[in-house]
C-alpha cells in the first residue's frame, strides 16, 4: 500500500465512545473548504477529471433525488482526487424560467398585484431580489450532504458571463440560418401563459367526452367525432384517406360548418385512418398539429378560436367562454340542432398536462422561434455511434437514438419576462437584426428587442462550456473541456442531455462536452412507488440526516444505485446504514486501543500468522474489486463488496481471530497490530468516496495525518496468499457450523461452554486459542462431559450442555422438525415421480419443486446430525 503523508501518528489516538454525526460533520466540511481541498487548479501537471453539477433550480431545496446523484458524483471526484488527477465538480444553478417566475408572481398575488403592475424592468428587478434574499438554499443543503464542489468557481445561468455565452451561441446559430422564427404548432399553458416544449408536458388519462357530429346535409354529410368540440368553430376542413370509396364523392366539395354561417371544403389526405371511427376527420390547423401538417399540404386558412388564456375569441354566442364553458355550450348547442350523433361519457383518453402547474395543455398557433435540429442532432447521434461518447449502462443508447434521430426542431422562445431575452431587435419596416454581446444594438425611432426569452435548457445546453469561461479561450476551458462524465438521471435524457451534446459539438468544433454519460435511475420508496407529496410518502433528506448523519444516508442510496435502475429507499435502510457507521467507529476505536498502528513498514509474510496472510490477501482482492466497479459504475456493487468486507471480514472475523494475539502480547501482537493498522487505514480510504465523515474523523486519529480527502487512493500491491486463504475459510466452516448449532440448541451468542477441539485432522491447531474465542469454548475440566460431538469439516467439537438446555423438550422439537422435513420429502419425490404432471407443468415449477426436494434433504441431514448430537435424556 502506498504512504499518504508525511505527517505523523497519533501517539495515542483517543475517541469518544459513540460517534455522534451532528458534532462531527458541520465542522468537518467547512475545514475541507477552508483548506480549499475541492477548488481546482487549471496550472498543475495533473490530469484532469470534470464533471458538473446538473445545476438544481434556484427555487429548490435538496430532495432525495438530489442526494442520491449528489451521493455518487461526490464519490466519483472524490476518488479520482485521491487518484491523483485534476478534479473539478463544478457547482451552479439554474434560473429556471417558468418555475422562478411562478414563485414570484405568486408572491406579488398576495400584495394583490401582478407583473403587469409593475412592468418587465421592474418585475426582473423583483426576480433577481428574490433570488438573491430566498433562492438558492439548495447550496447549504449541499454542504450538509458533503459535496466537495469548487465553490469559489459557482456558476448561475443568468450570470454576466453565461449570458455572453448564451448571446454568443444564439448569434452563431442565427448567422449559420439554425435559428428561424416561424408559425407553428406548439404546446401553450394557459396558466404559466408561455409555449413549453413537448419533453414539458406530462401526459396523463384524463375523463373526458367524446362526442360525434354530423357535418354537412343530405348527401353532403359527414360524421366526426372530437374530444374538444369547442375547436369546431375553427375547423377549415374535413379530411378523408383518398382510397375510402365511402366518401370519394365528396371529396373537392365543400359542406356546411355546424353552428357557423361557413363552409368548408373536404380533403382526401393519407394521414387519416380509415379504419379508425368514422373515417373521416375535423381538420383544425390552428388548434392541432397534425391538422395543421394537413392544412399546410392543403393550403388551408389557419383560423385561431382562442386567446393565450384559452377563452373564445370567435364572434358570437360563445365568446368570452373559456374552453370548457365553451365545450359545454357547443355541444348543448349541437344537440338542440339535432347535430350530435353519440356521445360517450366518461371517455378517458391521454392528456397533455403543463409538468409544472399541471394545466390542461392547449396545442396553440403561434409566431415562435425555433432551432433547425437536423444537422445538430445527427452529429449528436453519429458522436455516440463512433464512440466518441460512451452511454451508460449500454441499454441505454437504444432511448437514445429513439430520440435524437426522430427530433424535431425545438421551440426555444418563451413568453416570460425572467430569463435570457432573446438577443433580435425589429425596426419599424420589418427589420431582423440580431446582435452579439460586443454588438450595438440598433436605435431609432421604432426599433425595439423581442420581448421573448429562452427556453431555461437553451442555457443549460451550454453548461459544460459556459461555466468554464467560453466564448472566452481561458485557461480552464482548455484544462477541463470537455467533460469526464457526466452523471445524470435517465429522466432527462432528452430534456438536458441532448441539448448538451448538439451545442458542445457545435461550439465546440466537434468536440463533445463528455466521454462518459452514466445515467441513474429515480429514487422511490421501499414498495417501488415514486415520491411525491400528493403520495404521502415524500422524504426530506435533511431530516434523515439529522437523525441519523449524511454518511449513513449517502451509503443507503450508493448502495441502492445500479447504473440505469431505480432505486428503493426506506428509513430502516438508512438505520442499516447507521449501524454500519457505529460498527466501523467501535471497531475501529477498538483496533486502536489494543495495538493497531500505522507505524513502519508492514512486518514480512514470514513473520505474519495465517489470519494476518489471510486479511492482507482479501483486502487487496477487494481494492481491485471496488476499483473495477468504479470503472463500471457499479455504485451498489462496490458497496456491498465494501459492507461485507469491513463488517464481515475485516470487523468480525480479523478483529475476533486477532483478539487472543492481542491480549497475549508479545512480537506477535506487534506484527498483528500493524497488520491491522494496515487494514484499517486502506478501508477506510476505500470507505471514504461514499462515507466521508466517519472516515475522515478515524483515519486522522488513525494515523495523525492532514486529511483522508488529499489521502492516496489505495492500490492493489498484488499481494495474495490463497493458502492464507484455504486455511482460514477452513476455520470458518468449523466456526459457522458451531455457532449454527449452538443457536440451534438455543444458546445466547456470549454464552460461554466448555467445550474440547480435536484439530489433528486439520491445518488449524495454530488457531485453537481463537477459535476457542470466538466460539466462546471453555476449557475441559475433570468434570468434562461431552454430550454433543460435532464432527465439523475434519475437525471434532466436543461440547458439555449440561443445565445449559432442556434436552428432551429440544429433541421433540427437533423431530417434529425432521417429520416436517420427510414430508416435503415425500411430496416432492411423488410430484417428479408423476410423468402426467412433468409432461404438463411449466419448466419453473418443476424447478421449483426439485429445489424443494433439495433442501428437504439439507434439512432432514441438518437435524438428524443434530438430533445424534444431543446428550440422552
Amino acid at each position: 500500500m502506498t504512504e499518504n503523508s508525511q505527517a505523523q501518528p497519533a501517539a495515542n489516538p483517543e475517541l469518544p465512545t459513540q460517534y455522534a454525526p451532528a458534532e462531527v460533520e458541520g465542522k468537518l466540511y467547512e475545514r475541507w473548504v477552508e483548506r480549499g481541498y475541492f477548488e481546482a487548479d487549471e496550472k498543475s501537471g495533473k490530469p484532469p477529471y470534470t464533471i458538473v453539477i446538473p445545476p438544481p433550480n434556484v427555487t429548490g431545496s435538496l430532495h432525495l433525488g438530489h442526494a442520491f446523484e449528489h451521493t455518487i458524483i461526490d464519490a466519483l471526484t472524490r476518488r479520482k482526487r485521491m487518484q491523483g488527477y485534476e478534479t473539478l465538480w463544478q457547482p451552479g444553478m439554474d434560473h429556471a424560467g417558468i418555475a422562478t417566475q411562478n414563485v414570484v408572481e405568486r408572491e406579488l398575488a398576495k400584495e394583490g398585484k401582478s407583473r403587469h403592475d409593475l412592468g418587465r424592468e421592474a418585475f426582473v428587478e423583483r426576480v433577481w431580489q428574490w433570488k438573491e434574499e430566498s433562492g438558492g438554499q439548495i447550496s447549504g443543503q449541499m454542504r450538509r450532504l458533503g459535496d466537495g464542489v469548487a465553490w469559489s468557481r459557482e456558476r448561475f445561468t443568468m450570470d454576466d458571463g453565461l449570458s455572453d455565452a448564451v448571446q454568443t451561441i444564439f448569434k452563431r446559430l442565427f448567422d449559420d440560418g439554425l435559428i428561424y422564427r416561424a408559425e407553428r404548432i406548439i404546446n401553450w399553458c394557459p396558466r404559466c401563459l408561455t409555449a413549453i416544449s413537448d419533453i414539458e408536458v406530462e401526459y396523463q388519462d384524463d375523463d373526458g367526452e367524446l362526442v360525434s357530429i354530423k357535418y354537412g346535409d343530405g348527401d353532403e354529410t359527414l360524421v366526426v367525432a372530437t374530444t374538444r368540440a369547442e375547436t369546431m368553430l375553427g375547423d377549415t376542413a374535413v379530411a378523408v384517406h383518398p382510397d375510402d370509396e365511402r366518401y370519394a364523392h365528396l371529396v373537392g366539395r365543400r359542406i356546411k360548418l355546424p353552428l357557423t354561417d361557413r363552409t368548408i371544403p373536404v380533403v382526401a389526405d393519407t394521414h387519416v385512418d380509415p379504419e379508425f371511427g368514422t373515417g373521416a376527420v375535423k381538420v383544425t390547423p390552428a388548434h392541432d398539429p397534425n391538422d395543421f401538417e394537413i392544412g399546410r399540404r392543403h393550403d388551408l386558412p389557419n383560423v385561431t378560436v382562442m386567446d393565450e388564456r384559452a377563452v373564445i375569441t370567435t364572434p358570437g354566442p360563445f365568446q368570452g367562454l373559456d374552453r370548457y364553458e365553451a365545450r359545454s355550450a357547443i355541444v348543448a348547442a349541437l344537440r338542440a340542432d339535432g347535430r350530435i350523433v353519440a356521445e360517450k361519457r366518461p371517455y378517458v383518453h391521454s392528456v397533455g398536462h403543463c409538468s409544472r402547474c399541471k394545466t390542461t395543455v392547449e396545442p396553440r398557433l403561434s409566431l415562435q422561434w425555433w432551432v433547425k435540429v437536423e444537422t445538430l442532432a445527427k452529429e449528436a447521434g453519429d458522436a455516440v455511434r463512433d464512440g466518441r461518447v460512451t452511454i451508460h449502462p449500454k441499454e441505454m443508447e437504444s432511448r437514445y437514438f429513439a430520440w435524437i434521430d426522430n427530433l424535431n426542431d425545438w421551440n426555444i422562445s418563451r413568453q416570460l419576462w425572467w430569463g435570457h431575452r432573446i438577443p433580435v431587435w425589429h425596426g419599424p419596416n420589418g427589420e431582423t437584426v440580431c446582435v452579439g454581446p460586443n454588438d450595438e444594438p440598433p436605435t431609432g425611432e421604432g426599433w425595439h428587442q423581442d420581448t421573448d426569452v429562452l427556453d431555461t435548457w437553451f442555457s443549460s445546453g451550454l453548461w459544460p462550456f459556459s461555466t468554464l469561461g467560453w466564448p472566452e479561450q481561458t485557461p480552464s476551458l482548455e484544462k477541463f473541456y470537455p467533460n469526464s462524465v457526466l452523471v445524470t438521471g435517465y429522466d432527462i435524457l432528452f430534456f438536458w442531455v441532448a441539448r448538451m451534446m448538439m451545442f458542445g459539438l457545435y461550439a465546440m468544433d466537434g468536440t463533445p462536452p463528455f466521454h462518459t454519460i452514466a445515467l441513474h435511475g429515480m429514487v422511490r420508496d421501499q414498495f417501488g412507488k415514486k415520491m411525491s407529496k400528493s403520495f404521502g410518502n415524500a422524504v426530506d433528506p435533511l431530516d434523515w440526516m439529522d437523525k441519523y448523519g449524511a454518511d449513513a444516508v449517502r451509503f443507503t442510496l450508493a448502495r441502492g444505485a445500479n447504473p440505469g435502475v431505480d432505486v428503493p429507499i426506506g428509513e430502516d435502510w438508512v438505520q442499516g446504514s447507521r449501524n454500519f457507521a457505529n460498527k466501523i467507529w467501535n471497531a475501529t476505536r477498538f483496533a486502536m486501543m489494543n495495538g493497531a498502528t500505522v507505524e513502519g513498514p508492514l512486518p514480512d509474510a514470514s513473520e505474519m500468522s495465517a489470519t494476518d496472510r489471510w486479511i492482507l490477501s482479501r483486502l487487496n482482492e477487494t481494492v481491485a474489486q471496488v476499483d473495477a466497479l468504479y470503472e463500471d459504475y457499479q455504485f451498489a456493487k462496490l458497496s456491498d463488496a465494501l459492507f461485507h468486507f469491513a463488517w464481515d471480514e475485516v470487523f468480525d472475523w480479523y478483529v475476533e481471530l486477532s483478539k487472543t494475539t492481542f491480549f497475549a502480547g508479545g512480537e506477535q501482537a506487534k506484527v498483528s497490530g500493524r497488520v491491522l493498522g494496515e487494514v484499517l487505514d486502506v478501508t477506510l480510504r476505500l470507505l471514504h468516496p461514499i462515507v466521508p465523515f466517519v472516515t475522515e474523523t478515524l483515519w486522522t486519529t488513525l494515523t495523525g495525518k492532514e486529511s483522508v480527502v488529499v489521502a492516496d487512493w489505495p492500490a492493489d500491491s498484488g499481494f495474495r496468499d490463497q493458502a492464507a486463504e484455504r486455511e482460514i475459510e477452513h476455520l470458518q466452516q468449523v466456526v459457522t457450523e458451531v455457532r449454527r448449532f449452538r443457536a440451534d440448541q438455543g444458546l445466547q451468542s456470549g454464552q460461554k461452554v466448555p467445550g474440547r477441539l480435536d484439530l489433528s485432522a486439520t491445518p488449524l491447531a495454530a488457531h485453537e486459542a481463537a477459535i476457542r474465542q470466538v466460539l466462546r469454548l471453555q476449557a475441559a475440566g475433570d468434570d468434562f462431559h461431552a454430550t454433543a460431538t460435532l464432527p465439523v469439516a475434519g475437525a471434532t467439537v466436543a461440547l458439555d450442555l449440561s443445565g445449559t438446555i432442556d434436552v428432551a423438550a429440544e429433541r421433540k422439537r427437533l423431530t417434529k422438525d425432521r417429520d416436517a422435513a420427510e414430508k416435503e420429502k415425500q411430496q416432492a419425490v411423488a410430484k417428479l415421480g408423476n410423468e402426467a404432471f412433468l409432461a404438463k407443468a411449466p419448466d419453473n415449477v418443476v424447478d421449483k419443486i426439485r429445489g424443494r426436494l433439495s433442501k428437504a434433504d439439507a434439512d432432514i441431514e441438518r437435524i438428524t446430525a443434530q438430533l445424534a448430537a444431543l446428550p440422552e435424556s
